[in-house]
Order: C-alpha cells, then structure tokens, then sequence
C-alpha cells in the first residue's frame, strides 16, 4: 500500500497583469527580505528562464529553480517545487509574462496561473500602477474572477507616483474587496541593466547585482507589509506529492514510447557505469550562464562527476575530462574572447575529434561552430553564426532524429528556442530534432560524438537523456 506524502511549506506565486510590471522586482526584494530575517526561502521561476533564477539565487544563497510545465509536463511541478523547497521556511515562485499568459495556443498550459493552481498557492499580483487611479479596481478585479481556481490574496502596486495617487489607489482598492499587501515607488536606481535577451545575468555583474538584489530588499521591506504575505504563504495547504529527486528519477525515455527504454538501465534510477566515475566537464563563466540545476544533479546521480569550467579563461578542459555540456549564454557578446583563447578551442576541437561526448544547448551551438560574428570558434561543426535582427522565441517540440549520446533515434522531448544569432547551415547532414510543433523542420547537428542545438531542454523531463550521457562519457574515458 503507498502512502501518500504530504508536503507543506507557506508558498507565494508572485505574478502581474503583463511582463513589465515589476515581478521580478518584487520577487527578488521579497526573497532577500525574508532571507535577512533569517529565514530559509527558496527561489523558483515559472517558465524557462535562465537569467532571473541567477538574481534569485544572490537574493537567497540556494540555486533558483524553474517550474516549467510545459518542458517537463504538470506532473512534475510539484514534486521539483517540493525537491527545492525541501527544509525551508517559505517558497517565493516569481510568474512568467501576464498571470494567465502560457503556451501559444495551449490554454492555461504553462501559465503562471497553471502553477500556481498546481502548487496550491496564493498568488500575489504586482501591478504597474503608473498610469491609472480607479480603474486599478476593475483590473484587479478581472484578473480575481477570471479563473475561481486562481486564489488572488492581494496586490502590490508598483510604480506609484506620489501619496495622492496612493491613496487614490488604496481607495479603490478598498472598495473592491483586495487587499493592498505593499506600495512601491519608482526607483530605478535599482534597475539592473537589460540587453538583447533581457537582464545582464548576474555572472557578468556580481558585484553591481549584489548592491541591485540589497536595494531591493530595502524597497521591498520599506514598502511591503512583510507580516501579512507571510501570513497569507501560510494559507497554503499540504501538497499531496512526493518530492522529486536525481537518484530516484525514472529512466524510462520522455512520452514513455514502446520499445525505447534503455537496457543498461535499472527499471528505476538511472544507474550508475562501473569503475571510476567519468568526469562530465560543463562550461560556466560569464558566456555560459543558463543552465538548470537538476542537470548537474542528474549526472552526479548517473554516476559522473560534474566539473565546471570557464572557456574564457581556462586554456584546458578539467584533468580527466570524458564527456562535455556546453549550454546556453551569451557567446556572441563574448566572442573576441572567446576566439583568443586559442588554446582551449583546440582542446575542444581535439575531444570532440576522438568522439567524446559533447552535448551543446545554443551558445554551445555557437561555440562548437567554424566562426561567430567572423570570429572563429572551436571549428567542429561546418557552420558558420552570426547575430541577427530576428529574435527566435518559443517552446518547441521535437523528436530525435538519430541516435546520439543524449538520446536514440524517435526520443520525443519538449523544448526552448531563445536567440538572436542564426547558424548556416541550421543543421548538419545528420540533424539533431526534427520538429515537429509549431512548424516542421529539422535542426542541429549530430555527428561523432557530439550533440549540438538550439533546442534549450530540461533533463529532469527526461532522466534517460543524463544517464544516457554518463554512460557514454563513461564509454569514453
């Protein structure tokens, strides 16, 4: 007989009407607020992204952590809400785009809405209050009754011009029945510095990012009443879910496809390679910021052990390497750099000409490329990339198109595309996905060892894709 684990922490989703609003402003000033009080708070991020989560990781000092239910389905939102937030004190989940704002054509899929109905939570929304009195009531009230499943237990408006517009704000407010929970004005001496992608992460800034999440914090707690949304995070009920874990996930490949689960695996776990455990290099750095924490999780619970390295200025990969993850950031802003460090690009070029391993997520696409911007890169792949004026945006799904050392042939995965730079060609004589949703077209390149994409995809989705990856790294070594 199972017995149902029931696991509660007091919980906040904090959301807004539209991006722009001021979420990840509240978001981050809460979470460092509450911190300074000595409480254990654990950061998440609806959605995927990657720059956000390094903001409230400084704000915490615990790695910030993405709910994204599309990626990884609504199964798993839960239980990876419950494996981050595990021995805390409070839970802060900062929303994506607009409260109900998901997947392009798929409903509620993905929205912050979605997650915060998952997670039980209260949802505190922020609204830019800049440019309205009265009619803050008739907004606030639209997004409350939109969805009755959406509990909205106050608001915090941001932006506030003045103590006339705050009162005027507060009234109509009142008048609607939704608690006002804090009152921030303009400050944009707290601002952090945005570019093509969004904010500057804070790999490149720490030290401006530090004074930026202190200021927040000092907004945040002058002009938020701190008691009541704590009281309002206790409200949350008891999830009746088992948290996720690296060392417990199922290797069965993603969609649960006949005929694809992988014998060298245990029927739960994934296993571990015998002898010495490989050694999984993963680019970090200023050009390599996005990654999601489970990733390194799952391969230290696959057997691996996970070094990380920095290709701006490392000129070798660790000692031992056997398999590489090069994943996303901004290598286009770093190219001069990048193409000067001659040394590893030949280190690079020389592991993936013996057949190691290499599993590369968009700027590691980038790198692995002839040349980026004109500049050259490591030469593994027969491509050349350059930036552009287009932005490519939105989720994905794809399927494997060959077998590779993430994944055999027809494993289907969901995924992220977010970029500003074209590859050409924009994929090998071997492609990486094909996919197959919002358009048909293949991708990527696979060839040797190596595994390269744009694809952005979360391992935790699919436990198979780092066991998979350990054993070859472990085949390798």
């Amino acid at each position: 007989m199972v017995t149902s684990y029931r696991f509660n922490v007091p919980r906040l989703v904090i959301a807004a009407p539209s991006s722009g609003s001021g979420k990840t402003t509240v978001a981050t000033g809460l979470m460092a607020a509450f911190s300074e009080r000595g409480l254990a708070v654990s950061p998440h991020k609806a959605g995927p992204d990657y720059i956000d989560p390094g903001y409230h990781a400084l704000a915490t000092g615990r790695p910030g952590r993405n709910l994204d239910a599309f990626m990884c389905g609504p199964e798993l939102v839960a239980p990876l809400f419950a494996h981050g937030a595990a021995g805390c004190d409070l839970a802060v989940v900062e929303g994506v785009m607009g409260l109900y704002d998901g997947a392009a054509g798929r409903g509620e899929l993905a929205s912050t809405a979605q997650v915060a109905k998952l997670l039980r939570a209260p949802v505190v929304l922020v609204v830019d209050a800049s440019s309205q009195s009265r009619s803050v009531a008739a907004l606030v009230h639209g997004f409350a009754s939109f969805d009755p499943q959406v509990r909205l237990g106050g608001v915090i408006l941001n932006k506030v011009g003045s103590d006339r517009h705050e009162v005027m704000l507060r009234e109509a407010l009142e008048e609607a029945g939704m608690p006002v929970l804090g009152v921030l004005r303009r400050a944009p001496q707290v601002a952090a510095p945005s570019r093509h992608l969004g904010l500057v992460p804070v790999a490149e800034r720490r030290a401006d990012a530090l004074a930026a999440v202190a200021a927040l914090a000092d907004q945040v707690r002058a002009g938020c009443d701190l008691d009541a949304l704590m009281a309002l995070a206790r409200t949350a009920p008891a999830l009746a879910c088992e948290p996720w874990s690296a060392e417990g996930a199922d290797s069965a490949p993603p969609g649960g496809s006949p005929g694809r689960s992988l014998g060298e695996f245990e029927a739960r776990g994934l296993g571990r390679s015998p002898g010495p455990r490989p050694v999984v290099a993963v680019a970090g750095g200023a050009a390599f910021t996005f990654s999601y924490a489970e990733h390194a999780e799952l391969l230290t619970a696959a057997g691996a052990d996970v070094v990380t390295f920095d290709p701006l200025r490392d000129e070798a990969l660790p000692e031992g390497t056997t398999g590489l993850v090069i994943g996303g950031g901004f290598p286009e802003v770093y190219a001069p750099e990048l193409s000067a460090n001659e040394p590893l690009r030949a280190a690079v070029a020389a592991f993936a000409a013996a057949g190691g391993p290499v599993a590369a997520e968009c700027a590691g696409l980038l790198y692995l490329a002839r040349s980026l911007d004109g500049k050259p890169m490591c030469g593994v792949l027969d491509a050349d990339a350059r930036m552009s004026e287009r932005l490519t945006l939105g989720y994905r799904e794809a399927v494997a198109v060959s077998d590779s050392a993430l994944a055999p042939a027809g494993t289907r995965l969901r995924g992220h595309e977010f970029h500003r730079t074209v590859i050409e060609p924009g994929a090998g004589a071997t492609a990486a996905w094909g996919f197959t949703h919002p358009e048909r077209r293949v991708e990527g390149f696979v060839q040797q060892g190596v595994h390269a994409s744009y694809l952005h995809t979360h391992w935790a989705a699919a436990p198979s894709v780092a066991g998979r990856f350990a054993q070859a790294a472990a085949a390798h070594r």
